[in-house]
């Protein structure tokens, strides 16, 4: 296996293409206070995203969707209740979107700053963003990459003020992705 880095704030070892997401080494979590004393800690099971890889940095697109309803905090009946009209309502607000505007940095570290939109709200997000490397598997060849964002939200700029004081105000967001090559690339 090798393990490449990027080394400029203008190229990256990254072949030009729609990188595919491989959901099976991919996660989006995320951490909020309860009752400002503890922490709970969940994922999003069901993620869709995409890597598009240009000529230059200025290029690069990333674009991903996050189904709401697949919130997993490992109890069920917080999970339903959370999904619920009374909190996140995933009737009315199914999805979380998130489009790139500007990717900018160097070597391992990089910023990225987008719109996430949830349900009727976009709002801007800015992520750091760590560029894991990129491997070749040998099992089948594939070239894949890594990246590691980190960031936080505030819910009330997404209307999501409901459970004052139980829940709060900051939600960290913790993604780890990996993307695979395009074929023929």
């Amino acid at each position: 296996m090798t393990n490449e880095t990027a080394t400029t704030a203008t190229a990256l070892p990254l072949a030009p293409g729609n990188w595919a997401l491989d959901p099976l080494h991919s996660a989006v979590n995320f951490t909020i206070r309860h009752l400002g004393i503890a922490k709970v800690r969940g994922r999003f099971n069901g993620v869709r995203a995409e890597l598009y890889v240009g000529e230059r940095v200025e290029d690069i697109r990333v674009s991903a969707t996050i189904d709401l309803a697949t919130i997993d905090t490992g109890n069920p009946d917080r999970d339903a209740h959370v999904r619920a009209s009374d909190l996140l309502d995933v009737a009315q607000r199914p999805t979380m979107d998130f489009r790139s505007t500007r990717i900018a940095g160097e070597g391992g570290d990089w910023t990225m700053e987008g719109e996430l939109t949830i349900g009727e709200v976009t709002r801007p997000v800015t992520l750091a963003v760590e560029f894991g490397g990129l491997v070749e598997v040998p099992v089948d060849g594939s070239r894949h990459a890594g990246f590691e964002a980190t960031g936080e939200i505030r819910r009330g700029d997404f209307g999501l003020d409901f459970a004052p004081g139980l829940l709060g105000e900051v939600v960290k967001i913790q993604l780890d992705m990996q993307f695979v090559e395009p074929k023929g690339a």
